[in-house]
């Protein structure tokens, strides 16, 4: 179903992107300079440049630097892959931590490092990212997660489509973490309490190790997903219309699900679940940006300048102490849901 751009006074949308890449340069730099250890700009702009003192380029490089990357990489992934399901599912809650993907690549990650593989470093390692195996285990959670709900939303009884998926995907979810749940009462303390962080969502700890092949998969799926949106805007057509321009519906809903459903799988791999990015940025954008259908490249810009901002909250409001950027995502998208439903009201 297409929607029309909403009413309101023109905004040039080059004057708006140019305006959120600048918001966004500005939070990045500000996550660079500011901290437990505070470097002066001019300190960060001469270690961006190749120079700086030591432990200025240990901390800016080694520290800020890979936790800024992982932050860009995985909102602009979670904000793409939102504006794809909700656009796929025709509602505005077909994001994939709604209908249960997101729970379903968490679930393959903790069965990689609770139940798969041995106890010790690899608990750990699911804490600061994870490694080749979770990430494997986080895209194959995901794909079977996806399938299920797909298949059990096809044979379901109820009348529109998007609320097929939506209602399973929610009790499919609601099945899945109360499985991650029983893993976690069957692991021992060290390894219960490393996986229940990182099942928050974290961004806290990450080194290039952990960023980078996730970073680059996200940065190669992206682009990839994105020269697939003519298919996505045929489809919002509707699937009749779609079928009568010569799109194959169906296949076409199995492309974009599966991208979806990989750029998911990556970002779980990489931070952990991370909660209502996938689904408030896609709205915001379209709220934004005033586009007549789904706001694609715009939710990847707004995905990241929301997690970039909320990594940046979650690493200061209680400094020295840092909590999962799982937790601040959560209270905005709880604020952002009520927000919209007193406005509906």
């Amino acid at each position: 179903m297409t929607r029309t751009p909403l009413p309101g006074t023109y905004r040039s949308p080059r004057t708006i992107t140019s305006l959120a890449l600048v918001l966004l340069i500005a939070l990045s730099l500000i996550t660079l300079i500011f901290g437990t250890y505070e470097i002066t700009p001019a300190g960060v702009w001469q270690v961006l440049a190749g120079g700086g003192e030591g432990l200025d380029r240990y901390i800016v490089l080694n520290q800020r630097l890979p936790r800024l990357v992982a932050a860009l990489a995985v909102g602009a992934s979670l904000g793409l892959a939102g504006a794809i399901f909700q656009s796929v599912s025709r509602n505005p809650l077909g994001s994939p931590d709604i209908i249960g993907f997101t729970t379903g690549s968490a679930t393959g990650a903790l069965l990689v490092v609770l139940v798969l593989t041995q106890a010790g470093a690899d608990a750990e390692t699911a804490a600061t990212g994870g490694g080749i195996g979770t990430g494997l285990g986080a895209i194959a959670g995901g794909f079977l997660t996806a399938a299920l709900v797909l298949l059990l939303s096809a044979r379901s009884g109820t009348s529109s489509a998007g609320h097929k998926l939506v209602l399973v995907g929610i009790a499919v979810g609601a099945m899945l973490s109360a499985f991650n749940d029983f893993l976690l009462t069957r692991a021992d303390l060290e390894q219960a309490e490393s996986a229940k962080t990182w099942l928050y969502g974290s961004l806290n700890a990450l080194t290039w190790n952990s960023v980078w092949l996730p970073a680059v998969l996200i940065c190669l799926a992206v682009p990839l997903a994105l020269c697939f949106s003519r298919m996505l805007r045929v489809l919002e057509l509707g699937e009749d219309l779609a079928a009568g321009l010569g799109l194959p519906v169906q296949a076409a809903t199995r492309i974009l699900m599966t991208g979806a459903v990989l750029l998911t799988a990556l970002s779980i791999s990489l931070a952990g679940p991370i909660g209502f990015v996938a689904l408030i940025a896609p709205q915001l954008s379209h709220r934004v940006w005033r586009t007549p259908g789904a706001a694609l490249w715009q939710s990847v810009l707004t995905g990241a300048l929301l997690l970039v901002a909320a990594d940046y909250v979650a690493g200061h409001a209680l400094a020295p102490f840092q909590i999962p950027v799982g937790l601040v995502t959560g209270a905005l998208g709880g604020a952002y849901l009520l927000w919209i439903i007193v406005r509906k009201g």
